[in-house]
């Protein structure tokens, strides 16, 4: 059902449009017009989250370059510790062997 007089959607939460409609009652009216209210907050929901998936954060994009750069950062540093290590062991390995076949 829609009003007599079309409001503009910050109207819509000062102003009644059903208030004097003469096939309604006052309870009609007062409930026509929540559903009014509601319908405006769901219209502008759907705006905002519109406005948000269609333009990037671009605060947000800053930070997760940065922080892709330290995680590449640290993914390098991890890697080269896991490489030293294993270059340790094997070169401990060979010193053992070394050692077993002198004795040998």
């Amino acid at each position: 059902m829609a009003a007599s007089n079309p409001t503009s959607s910050d109207e819509i939460f000062s102003v009644n449009p059903y208030e004097n409609h003469p096939s309604l009652t006052q309870i009609e009216a007062e409930v026509l017009w929540e559903y009014a209210k509601l319908n405006q907050h769901v219209k502008d929901l759907v705006l905002q989250t519109r406005a948000l998936s269609n333009t990037p954060d671009e605060t947000m994009l800053k930070r997760l370059r940065i922080l892709e750069r330290k995680m590449g950062l640290v993914l390098t540093l991890f890697k080269a510790s896991v490489w030293g290590v294993v270059n340790e062991q094997a070169f401990s390995a060979q010193t053992v062997d070394s050692s077993i076949g002198d004795i040998h």
